[in-house]
């Protein structure tokens, strides 16, 4: 697929990020979303389709559908998530793979969470390792935080991390889209961002690297942290950081 910016067209998205996004979500795989569309289904027309996200999102007329609400047994309760359809996902994907360059390279090193080369077990083994020297720790988990986020902030945070207009527009649009239970009804929200949804991990990092992260250096720089999306961490050394 081609670089060109098609004439006529209010914003400069290339074809190849639209094709390099679904071929991250097919290797990521998951569940049809309210279309009922799976990606072997959504591959059947594959370049028709694609086409049709990369000219709706390049001329400003790209909206998401509702996203699928499935809720997952836990502890205490259920936890809801938020799966968009495959074509949505795409449309994600090339936003947050835009988000994700801009600010991978700013994100606090002792953040784990959905980012590249990090996992869950690299933050659990750093935090044992350091807990060790620890006078005491804090174990730390954001209520619903991915049903609460507000949104002003995080596209304040958005917007310090892109110059492209359309990332912020969609990004705002895809904060809006309402969540369609299973029996058909739509949620309208006005907080929170999907979590299941392929740009809400950036979103979370990129609210939580300025809630917590770049707060914690600036107001306690002698408490060191592992983080974890909204999991975190804290603890004070007996010994200077390193």
């Amino acid at each position: 697929m081609d670089e060109l910016k098609a004439p006529g067209k209010p914003f400069d998205i290339s074809k190849r990020a639209v094709w390099e996004a679904y071929e991250q979500v097919k290797a990521n795989k998951g569940a049809p979303g309210v279309d009922a569309v799976s990606i072997e289904e959504f591959e059947k027309d594959l370049k028709g389709n694609l086409y049709k996200i990369w000219n709706r999102m390049s001329s400003g007329t790209y909206f998401p559908p509702p996203v699928r609400a499935v809720e997952i047994p836990k502890p205490g309760g259920v936890r809801t998530l938020g799966v968009p359809t495959v074509g949505d996902r795409i449309a994600q994907t090339v936003v947050a793979r835009v988000l994700e360059e801009k600010a991978e390279p700013v994100f606090h090193p002792h953040s784990y969470g959905y980012r590249p080369g990090r996992s869950a077990l690299d933050a659990v083994g750093q935090c044992r390792r350091r807990c060790w020297k620890a006078d005491w720790v804090i174990d730390l988990d954001i209520q619903k935080f991915f049903d609460s986020v507000p949104w002003d902030l995080v596209l304040k945070a958005v917007s310090a991390h892109t110059d492209q207009p359309w990332v912020v527009l969609y990004v705002r649009r895809w904060l809006s889209a309402p969540l369609q239970r299973p029996d058909g009804t739509l949620v309208q929200r006005d907080r929170g961002t999907p979590q299941g949804s392929s740009v809400s991990p950036v979103l979370a990092n990129l609210f939580l690297h300025y809630a917590f992260d770049a707060w914690m250096a600036r107001e306690f720089p002698t408490i060191g942290f592992e983080r974890y999306v909204d999991d975190g961490v804290p603890r004070t050394l007996k010994e200077v950081p390193v």
